[in-house]
């Protein structure tokens, strides 16, 4: 199993997690600990599902868009605990090849009312995370901070992606792109990957990996 998580909000995870599950092969699962807000109706498990047609499971799903503890403040529910969380995804793992976990938001976002977070699970599950960053200016930082946490943590950190690769890169993304290589850059998503039809991203995400499509990642 491995969890997913990004140095921000909407940098790509969800279609990065589609992917890595088209790429890894065997019977995969996705797990989203928290939902919190849609597009259009559509979840993070949702995207993964017409994507990249594996399964997916939520947590809970909140309406608003927004931290998930504010979130189900507001629509006064009780968010799950960390160990509910980590039965559901040790469930997953006894009936599937591979467990992918996303987060929502940054590696630090409060997931329970016990204020534990994607780092917290990923010490109770001792599994590996994966970091989707930006290409851009604040990439480095970013990336940095939250490779620095999982450190601190003494959490594996098994390397980081770009979560949208542009089509046409700056010499800022280039430069960016190869600095990033020492956290283990396991590969690129190119930017709107998310808008390909079903059978066309199911056949280009395993090309998208610095290493071979049969073994994407260190856990694969």
């Amino acid at each position: 199993m491995v969890l997913i998580t990004g140095t921000d909000t909407g940098v790509g995870k969800t279609i990065t997690t589609a992917a890595l599950a088209v790429s890894l092969g065997g019977s995969v699962v996705v797990y989203k600990p928290t939902q919190a807000g849609t597009d259009g109706g559509e979840g993070d498990v949702d995207v993964v599902r017409r994507l990249g047609g594996v399964a997916g499971v939520e947590g809970i799903r909140l309406v608003e868009p927004m931290a998930p503890v504010a979130a189900a403040r507001r629509e006064g529910v009780r968010l799950p605990t960390l160990d509910q969380h980590r039965d559901a995804v040790l469930a997953l793992a006894a009936d599937h090849d591979h467990v992918l976990v996303e987060g929502a938001g940054g590696l630090l976002v409060e997931l329970t009312e016990e204020g534990h977070t994607l780092a917290d699970l990923a010490l109770a599950l001792a599994a590996p995370v994966v970091v989707v960053c930006r290409s851009g200016l604040g990439t480095l930082n970013h990336t940095a901070l939250t490779v620095d946490a999982l450190a601190r943590r003494r959490i594996e950190c098994a390397g980081v992606v770009i979560g949208s690769w542009p089509a046409a890169p700056t010499a800022i993304d280039r430069d960016n792109r190869a600095h990033l290589e020492r956290y283990g850059l396991l590969g690129a998503v190119p930017e709107r990957a998310g808008r390909l039809p079903p059978p066309a991203f199911r056949r280009a995400a395993p090309t998208w990996w610095t290493r071979p499509a049969t073994s994407p990642c260190p856990w694969g």
